[in-house]
């Protein structure tokens, strides 16, 4: 019988928590059998992609105080661990809820996994729950980052992996086809605009001003519409709605992309080579402008918070500076993180199962 594994993914800014638990879930495909508890609402993007999974309303949008939802949390998600009665729990987010953690040591059972992306900043304040608490610590790369091993002073595992993306490189479609999947004409200039669900900023300001520019330097703009946005931005006439998941299997149907400097955003622009206009999101608790600089020493791109008028003009005519230069190579970068995080999941799975 293969171990159950059971993944829970919180609800942030973006999809990066859900993104990354559906990569080590591919991974695991065949030799586990993944089961999700998400806090994100586009629960059914898990579905689609084969798996089953149970919704839970994120402390974010519930009505509850925090010990209310936590003490909820703690007796929905022993339910589904008495229900499941997986080998073990990988928790993907910034900090453990309370609910979580107890519902897991009541159940006493599974080994626990915490992938805890890094690269925040330096005014964070250090979250309340202990590493040592987890039988093995994920920490998924940004750019550059190789496999590096280090042992808690519990003696668990913490690993450093490479960066995570949900798709392999063969799996991304060519323009050709990116172009015929999504109707797109094959000689067209097109822009992808993928600036967040603006759950907790506002992006419709940048996105509108940015969209003129492209407009005015002959570009057909397609925003994306991120499936877990509560309100969905006013769009100009002419702008294409494109709603698609993952982003990344299209890219190479676009000449450029503009989006915030995700974790998610950041891994796919580089595996795809695409050039890019980030706008780092500085209100986020991780370094955004930071990691949208390393992307900027990758491959050609341009990093601007474009909060004006001129700011915006200056990025982008940088940007299609970037684009007429020719002689750009996709970089070569190692980019298995989730490959290498499956295996350590499924090796603790085991050890705990005694297979």
């Amino acid at each position: 019988m293969l171990p159950t594994i059971l993944f829970f993914n919180i609800n942030g800014s973006g999809m990066g928590h859900m993104n990354r638990c559906l990569a080590y879930a591919r991974q695991l495909q065949g030799r586990a059998r993944p089961f999700f508890f998400s806090l994100a609402s586009a629960i059914g993007i898990i579905e689609e992609m084969g798996f089953e999974a149970e919704y839970f309303v994120s402390h974010y949008w519930s009505a509850s105080s925090t010990f209310a939802w936590n003490s909820e949390l703690a007796i929905r998600f022993r339910m589904v661990l008495d229900q499941v009665r997986p080998t073990a729990v990988v928790f993907d987010g910034t900090w453990p809820f309370q609910g979580f953690m107890t519902a897991t040591q009541s159940y006493g059972a599974p080994a626990l996994v915490w992938s805890n992306r890094g690269l925040m900043k330096s005014s964070v304040g250090t979250v309340p729950v202990d590493e040592n608490a987890f039988d093995l610590v994920i920490q998924p790369g940004e750019l550059g980052a190789s496999m590096q091993e280090s042992v808690l002073p519990s003696g668990n595992r913490k690993l450093l992996v490479p960066p995570v993306c949900l798709l392999g490189n063969d799996e991304l479609l060519s323009r050709e086809a990116a172009r015929a999947a999504l109707g797109l004409a094959p000689d067209g200039r097109y822009a992808l605009f993928s600036l967040g669900p603006g759950n907790l900023k506002d992006v419709s300001g940048i996105g509108h001003g940015l969209i003129r520019d492209f407009e005015a330097a002959g570009y057909q703009v397609a925003w994306a519409c991120a499936p877990i946005s509560v309100k969905d931005v006013d769009l100009p006439a002419g702008v294409k709605p494109l709603s698609l998941y993952p982003l990344a299997r299209y890219l190479h149907a676009f000449d450029v992309f503009v989006g915030a400097a995700g974790y998610n955003a950041c891994c796919e622009v580089v595996q795809a080579g695409i050039p890019t206009l980030l706008v780092p999101n500085v209100e986020l608790a991780d370094d955004q402008m930071r990691r949208a600089q390393m992307v900027a020493a990758t491959i050609p791109a341009v990093v601007s918070t474009c909060e004006t008028a001129a700011q915006r003009q200056e990025a982008v005519s940088a940007l299609l500076a970037k684009v007429s230069a020719a002689g750009h190579q996709p970089p070569v970068i190692t980019m298995n993180g989730a490959a290498l995080a499956a295996d350590a999941i499924l090796e603790l799975a085991r050890q705990r199962s005694g297979r």
